[in-house]
């Protein structure tokens, strides 16, 4: 009786070593993990990509406005409807409306204020800009800690209309 007793933990204890030992299965369980892990950064690299190429829209759209008021002259509602009509999303709006003002350029500052006609600084009589902004919603693929959703995208555009 002895003998069968002391044979049976020995028995449970192998049987555990041949568990931990075992290599079967290994390679599936780490592909899952690192599968997992791979499309997890896939689908924030796309989130970030899509959000960047909007963020691109909204300021070719700004710019759109600005060289159709280059192009064409004051028209507050033409150049709106330039910046809703120069991409194919649907939240983007000129916001805020295009304004125009007189200015003389500057190095640093772009456009300083001045009285339209008057001599700027450097010499020069002041023009006409415009100024075009434009603006679209976007709304991220998953919620991430720190970071509103929809986010507001926006870009300006300044141009010299005479």
């Amino acid at each position: 009786m002895r003998s069968v007793e002391s044979k049976l933990p020995q028995r449970r204890n192998s049987r555990g070593k041949q568990l931990w030992a075992a290599a079967e299965g290994v390679g599936t369980i780490e592909f899952a993990v690192v599968a997992s892990m791979l499309a997890t950064l896939a689908i924030g690299m796309l989130d970030l990509s899509m959000g960047l190429w909007q963020q691109m829209e909204v300021g070719n759209a700004a710019r759109a406005g600005a060289e159709y008021a280059s192009r064409y002259g004051w028209n507050s509602s033409a150049i709106q409807t330039a910046v809703t009509n120069a991409t194919g999303l649907a939240s983007i709006t000129a916001s805020p409306s295009p304004t125009q003002s007189c200015g003389c350029p500057d190095v640093t500052s772009g456009v300083v204020a001045a009285s339209c006609g008057s001599t700027c600084s450097s010499g020069l009589t002041a023009n006409t800009y415009v100024t075009v902004g434009a603006q679209a919603s976007y709304s991220t693929i998953l919620p991430y800690p720190g970071i509103s959703s929809p986010l507001t995208l926006t870009a300006s555009s300044i141009a010299r209309i005479n």
